[in-house]
């Protein structure tokens, strides 16, 4: 079977390819704003989806995977900072403070136009944070393209002081959970 991810996102790809799966990757093109009242999951799960299906109606394929992934904190869904001001707001928002970083999956199964949706919450938990090491992170660059203007597995795995839950997810893509959905769907 051909597996697409519909993703630009360099670390979704990293994480298929250490799992040893083959697939191509190419991005989905769709409007990320969320709808007024939408709840944090179904937002993150319509967006998986219209990712998946939006690459599949313009790709040859048989399974799409589709992801989004979200921050919560305080009810506020926080994806990417729109510049570094608003990366410094939120990484002083979640500092010393707990957090969810809630991803959504849909594996769509082009064939049989059918998708399956999945949503996986990890909890993370920051140390307080300086407005030096808040000011240094944010002059990276790293913030700009990460949801909570945070990467773990790169220059902000200093600020976490522990999780709860997947850290595949808190990457960008529960691993485990969406290796078993594949499966499922008779894909690997």
């Amino acid at each position: 079977m051909r597996i697409v991810l519909a993703s630009a996102s360099p670390r979704r790809a990293e994480l298929l390819e250490s799992a040893a799966i083959r697939f191509q990757v190419v991005p989905g093109h769709i409007d990320e704003t969320p709808f007024a009242n939408e709840e944090p999951v179904a937002h993150v799960l319509r967006l998986a989806e219209e990712k998946a299906r939006e690459v599949a109606r313009r790709e040859e394929g048989d399974i799409f995977i589709g992801a989004d992934t979200i921050v919560l904190c305080d009810s506020e869904i926080m994806g990417k900072p729109v510049d570094d001001r608003d990366a410094v707001r939120m990484l002083r928002k979640l500092s010393g403070r707990a957090h969810e970083v809630v991803t959504g999956y849909a594996v769509y199964d082009k064939a049989r136009n059918k998708a399956v949706q999945r949503a996986v919450t990890t909890l993370v938990v920051f140390k307080e944070l300086r407005d030096d090491e808040i000011a240094a992170y944010v002059a990276t660059g790293c913030p700009l393209d990460k949801a909570g203007a945070y990467a773990i597995q790169g220059g902000a795995a200093h600020m976490v002081e522990r999780i709860e839950g997947s850290y595949t997810n808190v990457v960008g893509l529960p691993l485990c959970e969406v290796i078993a959905t594949l499966r499922e769907c008779g894909a690997l």
